[in-house]
């Protein structure tokens, strides 16, 4: 007898810190990560916690958007660890139609295989303010991140979010993401911040302690 069940893979698309691959491994066990862009999404700067005192990505459907970030392969045992870590989220399934690879030569339409891409997706976007900014070391890692795959990769993270014309803190003094590098090489990072922000060079080039 013949058996048709197709092979499940399972996806998540990050979006935020999980572009990272030293932040990404302190949650849980994944496989590669592909550099891509989604569309139907836009990813704004908006408050989802009061625990740190900072504001963090999200994204939030819309039809005219698109947000760019890592498809990360995992195993369903680890959305528990995942789905802790983004807490304040929910996550949604999305199509894979709406997938759109840096690198060419990916494709995820296989007639053997199922294929599950998850977000985390939130509901609203409160704005950043004074008490809960934009913060460096939230944002260091991120464009850290993105610098993994290319500077045109890190570029569009920039050009592919809102809200940077609210509260920013250089924060690096004193860190209040609890996942802070503190080892990263600030210097390549503050050039984007420049480029999205209105704060000053003295501003942005204060390093952690």
């Amino acid at each position: 007898m013949q058996n048709n069940t197709k092979k499940q893979r399972h996806f998540i698309f990050g979006y935020g810190s999980l572009i990272n691959s030293i932040s990404r491994a302190v949650t849980g066990e994944t496989g590669a990560a592909l550099a891509v862009r989604i569309d139907g999404f836009t990813r704004h700067w908006s408050i989802v916690s009061d625990d740190f005192g900072m504001s963090s990505v999200v994204v939030l459907p819309d039809t005219a958007g698109a947000c760019n970030g890592v498809l990360i392969e995992v195993d369903p045992s680890q959305f528990d660890h995942f789905d802790e870590r983004e807490r304040g989220y929910q996550r949604v399934r999305v199509g894979i139609e709406k997938l759109n690879f840096y690198a060419a030569g990916f494709d995820l339409n296989d007639d053997s295989q199922e294929v599950f891409v998850w977000l985390y997706q939130a509901s609203e976007v409160i704005l950043p303010c004074i008490k809960s900014p934009v913060v460096f070391s939230y944002l260091d890692v991120i464009l850290a991140g993105c610098l993994e795959y290319s500077e045109q990769f890190c570029a569009d993270f920039v050009q592919l979010t809102q809200g940077w014309e609210y509260a920013v803190l250089n924060d690096r003094h004193a860190p209040r993401y609890p996942r802070v590098q503190k080892d990263l090489k600030i210097e390549a990072l503050n050039e984007f911040i420049q480029s999205a922000t209105t704060m000053s060079d003295v501003q942005i080039s204060h390093s952690y302690n």
